[in-house]
């Protein structure tokens, strides 16, 4: 089994909608930041690749097709490259709205974990090993190299994630890229992956609300 859909767009962009998606199109299974919990170990391995050690992509993706969100999506380039027939697909939504929802989400839980000083996550006494090392590879990969540290700078990080979809977009060929935004719906994903339009509604889900909740 191969990797035949590639998710380039940034976390807050629709990404685990479009994971559920993909996996109604019969796109089965699809790696997402959800799916490190179910695999112990991943965490760390993603860690250890974001500080310059080799990756082998098919032991990491055994039974998937397709894979969005981070980690995957920082790793796009790499990726993109590893499987030269996937298709990919850039999420985007308006830059203000992505920082409002990034910030109150991915960027309040690494703050709330990784207090003023901090070196280890500051986790309840309940947290698992996995939860611990799944945030660790967070303020790692997202915190300190995408953003630089400077998750309270909005014009930087909204800087940082339009030139991300800019250099995606100059990156790869009209024809292998889908520039889209979930709100669209079935059709333009479809089109572009060949397939047939479900006739149920296009699955919405991983709200500000539903995100803080599964963090509690």
């Amino acid at each position: 089994m191969s990797i035949e859909v590639i998710g380039a767009g940034f976390g807050r962009t629709g990404t685990l909608s479009l994971k559920m998606a993909l996996e109604q199109l019969a796109f089965t299974k699809c790696y997402h930041m959800h799916d490190l919990f179910a695999h112990p170990g991943h965490a760390e391995t993603w860690t250890a690749i974001a500080q310059g050690n080799p990756a082998n992509w098919p032991a990491l993706f055994n039974g998937y097709r397709a894979l969005v969100d981070w980690p995957c999506a920082y790793f796009w380039r790499e990726l993109s490259d590893y499987y030269p027939q996937a298709k990919i697909v850039l999420t985007v939504r308006d830059a203000n709205d992505w920082y409002d929802s990034i910030e109150q989400t991915i960027f309040t839980v690494i703050n709330r974990s990784f207090p003023e000083g901090a070196t280890q996550p500051q986790l309840p006494k309940n947290a698992s090993p996995v939860a611990a090392a799944q945030i660790s590879m967070a303020k790692l990969m997202i915190a300190d190299n995408l953003f630089s540290g400077r998750l309270e700078d909005r014009q930087h990080c909204i800087a940082v994630y339009e030139q991300h979809n800019a250099e995606v977009q100059r990156s790869l060929p009209a024809e292998r890229l889908l520039v889209y935004n979930v709100c669209e719906g079935w059709s333009p994903l479809c089109h572009f992956l060949g397939t047939a339009e479900p006739d149920t509604a296009f699955p919405r889900s991983n709200s500000k609300r539903e995100f803080l909740s599964a963090m509690d």
